[in-house]
C-alpha cells in the first residue's frame, strides 16, 4: 500500500488528488491541496446512473485540476473481500476506463465508524451527520494516503 500510494503522489506532483467512498446510494468526495498536505470534505454525489456518477466526477475533476483518484475499499474486517468490495472494484475498473488518471485502492475498514465517532463529539447533529458523512469518510480516506510515508 505504501508503495502504490507513494507513487501516485508522484505521479500527481503539484496537482491535487480527489478522494472517493463509493457507496451503494452515495458516493463521498474529498479532495487534497496540491502539495499532498490535507484532505478536505467537498460533496456527497447521489448515485443514479453510472454515466450521470462519471459526468459528476469529471466536472471535479475539471474544476479541481485533479491529478488522480483514491478510492476507498470495503474489506472485511479480516481483511478478505466481500461483495461490496467486488463493487467497488467494478467502479474503479468502469473509471480506469472512461478516465485517464492514475487510481489506488485504500483499504477503507472502520472509515465510517471513525468519522462517525468524531462528528459526535463535535455535537454534529444526528440529521447533519447524515448529510455529510460521506464526504467526511472520504476525506478520512484519502488523508490515510496522504499520511502513508514509504
Amino acid at each position: 500500500m505504501l508503495e502504490s500510494a507513494a507513487r501516485l503522489k508522484a505521479a500527481c506532483a503539484g496537482r491535487r488528488l480527489l478522494g472517493l467512498d463509493p457507496g451503494t446510494k452515495t458516493i463521498g468526495v474529498a479532495v487534497a491541496d496540491p502539495g499532498h498536505q490535507v484532505a478536505t470534505p467537498l460533496t456527497v454525489i447521489r448515485r443514479t446512473k453510472f454515466t450521470a456518477d462519471l459526468a459528476a466526477l469529471q466536472a471535479l475533476i475539471a474544476e479541481y485540476d485533479i491529478g488522480g483518484l483514491v478510492i476507498g475499499l470495503p474489506l472485511n474486517m479480516d481483511g478478505t473481500a466481500g461483495p461490496r468490495a467486488q463493487s467497488v472494484r467494478a467502479f474503479q475498473r468502469n473509471l480506469e476506463s472512461a478516465l485517464d488518471l492514475p487510481m489506488i485502492l485504500h483499504d477503507e475498514r472502520m472509515s465510517t465508524q471513525a468519522v462517525e465517532r468524531s462528528l459526535i463529539g463535535q455535537d454534529v447533529s444526528r440529521r447533519r451527520r447524515a448529510e455529510v458523512i460521506d464526504a467526511h469518510a472520504a476525506a478520512y480516506i484519502l488523508q490515510g494516503v496522504l499520511d502513508a510515508r514509504p
